[in-house]
């Protein structure tokens, strides 16, 4: 029997011609299939960078989303911890993003009502938006802001159970309340003196009346007296009423305003020519300097005209027999403005009075036995001055020395 080995001439030995040929295939195959995975990867790459360019895409929109609201936003993740927050926010607690980014909420804001309601919320694992209201001291001011805190549920999983939903963060917004709770308190204020004055007048023509029906105006100059009452008091009402729908219509945009070129001296002289007669008869001495350059200025006509024909009846109304009030006009070319000015001698108005002068149903109390008014007048006269014809007017003003109101036009050019 023979033995073979690797050694024996008898063995079998591969070709030599055979086996570079099997090697360079098993190579191609393999180098193929390197080949079809590559191109794959590439594929997989290509992908992965697209959704990439998409996260960036949409992350880069709400970020710009969120620094575009006029707000103040807060966002937090699931460990309460800062991940963004706008710059109407970092203006709000003077934060900077940089400072307080991937912070945690109790390190980065500076309000415990604030932090409690942000950890509260993901601590609950609960949807819905929770409501507080909050006051911020801001340059020394105090704001009321209403806040809404959001959690941020989502639904990673469930159990045998169901769905269990996990809280990834909070979104917290903050509405500043500050203006809308002055304008309700104006409206308060408005409504409480409205039925003030209102009741005033009918509470007097109600009482003279009474009297009339008992019987105890008992002759006709008696009677005639208690009919002047009634009938000035309905007049005072009547005007009330006026002025309160004159200043609604121009608050609220209502009404109808008629701009044309218009000559302000002439408005003025012709208010005048209503207003001397009954300075006349209280001694009183209207002297006028009007300017006698011809500017003409773009408004409404009947509404000017009341204006100044307020402002002058005042001064006559609040000037004692024996003043004087000056009427003047003046033009100032660099500013493009016309002015008006009316003057008085009268008992003046005190300092701690002039802010509020302007204000609706505000009447100096060291005046109000002086003459008897609305509290109405220069309410509209401001009104009709700066919000329909955007001009301005102030007013200067000492006790024992008189007042002095100017307010001042554009120039049409």
């Amino acid at each position: 029997m023979i033995q073979l080995t690797p050694n024996s001439p008898h063995a079998l030995q591969p070709s030599r011609a055979w086996w570079p040929f099997t090697r360079s295939r098993e190579l191609e195959s393999q180098l193929g299939l390197l080949a079809d995975r590559a191109v794959r990867l590439e594929a997989q790459l290509k992908e992965l960078d697209l959704r990439r360019k998409v996260i960036e895409s949409e992350w880069s929109f709400w970020r710009n989303v969120l620094t575009a609201m006029p707000d103040p936003v807060l966002v937090t993740d699931s460990f309460d911890e800062v991940l963004l927050l706008n710059e109407p926010f970092q203006r709000l607690f003077g934060l900077t993003q940089e400072g307080v980014l991937r912070k945690p909420v109790d390190q980065a804001i500076p309000n415990a009502a604030l932090v409690k309601a942000i950890t509260g919320a993901r601590a609950t694992h609960t949807r819905g938006v929770r409501r507080l209201d909050l006051e911020v001291e801001v340059g020394g001011v105090t704001r009321m802001f209403r806040v809404g805190v959001t959690p941020i549920m989502s639904l990673p999983g469930g159990t045998s159970e169901g769905p269990t939903e996990e809280c990834r963060g909070v979104i917290v917004t903050l509405h500043d309340l500050t203006a809308e709770r002055e304008v309700a308190a104006s409206k308060n204020d408005f409504v409480s003196s409205v039925s003030h004055e209102l009741r005033t007048p009918l509470a007097s023509i109600k009482a003279y009346v009474e009297m009339l029906i008992d019987g105890e105006a008992a002759d006709d100059k008696t009677r005639r007296d208690f009919y002047d009452v009634i009938s000035g008091e309905a007049n005072r009402l009547s005007r009330l009423i006026d002025n309160i729908l004159n200043i609604s219509r121009i608050e609220s945009g209502l009404v109808r305003v008629d701009l044309k070129p218009v000559n302000l001296d002439l408005i003025i002289r012709d208010a005048l020519d209503v207003i001397v007669p009954q300075a006349r008869q209280r001694e009183i001495e209207v002297i006028t300097q009007l300017s006698p350059a011809v500017h003409q200025i773009a408004a409404d006509r009947d509404m000017i005209y009341q204006a100044v024909l307020n402002l002058l009846g005042n001064a006559v109304k609040y000037s004692p027999p024996g003043a004087t009030i000056t009427v003047s006009t003046a033009v100032d070319e660099a500013a493009g403005e016309v002015s008006a000015t009316v003057a008085d001698t009268g008992p003046g108005i005190p300092e701690k009075d002039l802010p509020h002068i302007f204000d609706k149903f505000f009447r100096s109390k060291a005046n109000n036995q002086i003459a008897k008014g609305t509290g109405l007048g220069l309410a509209m006269v401001k009104h009709v001055v700066q919000a329909v014809h955007h001009g301005s007017i102030t007013v200067e003003s000492k006790v024992g020395q008189g007042s002095r109101f100017t307010f001042r036009l554009p120039v049409l050019k």
